[in-house]
């Protein structure tokens, strides 16, 4: 057991796999244990690596494996399956892991404390019940215009009561049962945008108690919701060598397809977690708005008002955004805040 150097565990919710090697990669064992047993077998193990893939649980696990004194990682799952043989199984997945693990090229995970999980629970929730609202606020105007009750677009229809006073009007034309269902759906709409409103005034609050999220609030485009989205996700800013390298893991960079000394740059990755790239976009938008509208802009604004004029918004606002996920990582790795630069007189 002393020559244990690495242990890949293939988690699952009732039985875990585990396959130890040691410093050249021969197998010492690999055996399936239940939930409640891999607690006491991982203590009689001398302190080794523990290698596992990023899913569900997995965070709670390197948190418990770590209080036993083991080092643990956790592996991105696209990194692992390359290295499966065979057919897939429980064994050879826990071996994949073992082996992946071994590689120092492979990627690491961030491992999140418990804190940031938290904050990334509420903006899942919240991201849901987004895409709710969304969802049946379309129905809405889709059953209304049906029957001829064409509104514009956008939240303030709704919550400043245009529709409601519409259904009122036009209730003895659209009938009982028809007029049920669509303030039935309005009812729905505002109980969710209700429930977003009190999620968002919960990140706020996280937010204000937040020294790094305080930092990240300080630059252009960054709200309460992406400082504590970005700092729940990026977890250790130091795992990245530099701000392009977590640019590039949200998928913001150019996707690459050069040979033979050509270089060819395409659209974007779209690689790593989407909301987070998203809300970033989102950020970007709102910044480059404000840029536009300064009357003496700095370094920044004016470079990326120069570049939308040069390749129209939208490019401007994706390659805004990338700048801006480099800005985060500088100010949390470095602890300062953002300073403006270049202001025109």
């Amino acid at each position: 057991m002393n020559q244990i150097s690495i242990v890949g565990i293939d988690l699952a919710k009732y039985v875990f796999q585990l396959h130890a090697v040691d410093g050249r990669g021969h197998k010492i064992f690999s055996k399936l244990v239940q939930r409640d047993q891999l607690r006491m077998v991982l203590s009689q193990l001398p302190p080794c690596r523990v290698a596992m893939e990023a899913c569900g649980s997995a965070h709670y696990w390197v948190r418990e494996i770590r209080a036993l004194g083991h080092e643990t990682e956790l592996l991105p799952p696209q990194a692992v399956k390359p290295f499966v043989l065979g057919h897939k199984n429980d064994a050879r997945d826990a071996a994949a892991i073992a082996e992946a693990a071994a590689r120092p090229a492979t990627p690491r995970v961030a491992i999140k404390t418990e804190t940031q999980q938290a904050t990334q629970a509420v903006h899942r929730v919240r991201s849901r019940l987004v895409r709710d609202r969304t969802a049946i606020g379309n129905e809405l105007r889709g059953l209304m215009g049906e029957f001829g009750l064409v509104v514009a677009q956008g939240h303030a229809m709704i919550r400043q009561g245009i529709i409601r006073e519409l259904l009122d009007e036009q209730q003895a034309r659209l009938g009982d049962e028809l007029f049920a269902l669509l303030a039935d759906l309005l009812d729905q709409w505002r109980e969710l945008d209700a429930r977003v409103t009190h999620y968002d005034k919960r990140l706020q609050a996280l937010a204000k108690a937040s020294e790094e999220a305080q930092r990240l609030m300080s630059i252009p485009g960054i709200g309460p919701i992406n400082a504590t989205l970005l700092f729940s996700h990026l977890g250790d800013p130091a795992r990245f060598p530099s701000g392009r390298q977590f640019s590039a893991s949200l998928g913001l960079v150019p996707r690459q397809y050069s040979s033979g000394g050509h270089s060819r740059l395409k659209g974007i990755t779209k690689r790593g977690n989407g909301e987070v790239r998203r809300q970033l976009v989102h950020g970007a938008r709102a910044a480059l708005r404000q840029f536009q509208r300064q009357e003496h802009p700095d370094r920044l604004a004016r470079w990326a008002c120069t570049l939308a004029a040069r390749v129209g918004q939208r490019k401007a606002i994706v390659a805004l955004a990338n700048k801006l996920a480099r800005i985060c990582w500088s100010l949390l790795v470095h602890g300062q805040r953002y300073q403006p630069q270049g202001r025109a007189a």
